[in-house]
């Protein structure tokens, strides 16, 4: 119990403090940018024309908003945050009764055990995960449709039924065990067979191995995150998951042809250096490229 109540002190202070960055980097996603190209520098010092990165974004919410403008949709992600941990925790230590971890096969079983309970909470927190997103895409179009997650709950039921609760939940899902399977896997090759226990400084070594696969992990699987959040927002009602800002896409299959078609799979990836999307023009007005 001490333990679960640490993992949720301690996520609950992550969440704050990551909620501006996971903001404006669902805003970029959604392709909203509100101010134009400048004149900057690129990492090998050369002159060229880039996108606002963060600190820019940041200061234009607080200009229009103030600062907490910076922190829309905090409560339900720090509920669906604080849900994740007690349903991950309780999964894990039911698993572990149920099936304990032989020692011969240690790697999958934990590995298997860690998916389970990774995919049930997102199953069980998606909805609030849902909301979260959308008082953030408000921003876009200043709505006040989603102003509070039971109200939240509220429209969303009654516009779009259960269903609507689970909008980008298989891509997630699917990004989720891809990521979690693509780093266990890399870990392991790279502790087994690049790592010579008698190293000095090997637990060092493979925890600093296991956070480089994780990132690498990360950006491979990045399309599906953003094809998750936008079906999230997509046909909500809203500007930001409407035309001309998105196009309104059936499936989440069809979403991903258009992300591709357009050149815009990694949209959103980097919130420093963002370098112009190529062929496209920046429209003042709309405040977006087409």
């Amino acid at each position: 119990m001490a333990d679960t109540c640490g993992q949720i002190l301690l996520g609950s202070g992550l969440t704050v403090l990551s909620h501006p960055l996971m903001y404006i980097k669902v805003l970029v996603q959604v392709g909203h940018e509100p101010l134009p190209p400048i004149l900057g520098r690129n990492l090998f010092r050369r002159q060229v024309y880039q996108l606002p990165g963060l600190f820019a974004y940041a200061k234009h919410i607080i200009k229009i908003d103030g600062k907490a403008g910076l922190f829309n949709g905090l409560l339900p992600r720090l509920c669906a945050s604080t849900i994740g941990t007690v349903v991950h925790g309780n999964i894990l230590q039911v698993s572990h009764s149920v099936r304990p971890i032989n020692i011969t096969s240690a790697q999958p079983s934990i590995c298997i055990q860690e998916m389970v309970a990774r995919s049930c909470a997102t199953v069980v927190t998606h909805p609030l995960h849902v909301i979260t997103l959308r008082c953030m895409v408000q921003f876009i179009g200043r709505e006040t449709k989603y102003s509070g997650v039971f109200d939240s709950v509220v429209t969303i039921y009654k516009e779009e039924g259960v269903l609507g609760f689970f909008a980008g939940l298989i891509p997630r899902l699917l990004g989720d065990i891809l990521s979690l399977w693509i780093c266990n896997l890399l870990a392991h090759f790279i502790n087994t067979y690049a790592i010579d226990d008698t190293m000095s400084h090997t637990g060092e070594i493979k925890n600093c191995s296991q956070a480089v696969t994780g990132f690498f992990a990360s950006m491979l699987t990045y399309p599906f995150v953003l094809v998750s959040n936008l079906m999230a927002v997509n046909n909500c009602g809203l500007a930001g998951g409407l035309p001309p800002y998105a196009s309104v896409c059936p499936t989440w299959v069809d979403c991903w042809r258009h992300l591709s078609r357009e050149g815009n799979m990694s949209r959103g990836n980097s919130l420093f250096f963002r370098k112009l999307p190529a062929g496209k023009t920046y429209a003042i007005d709309q405040k977006r490229f087409f």
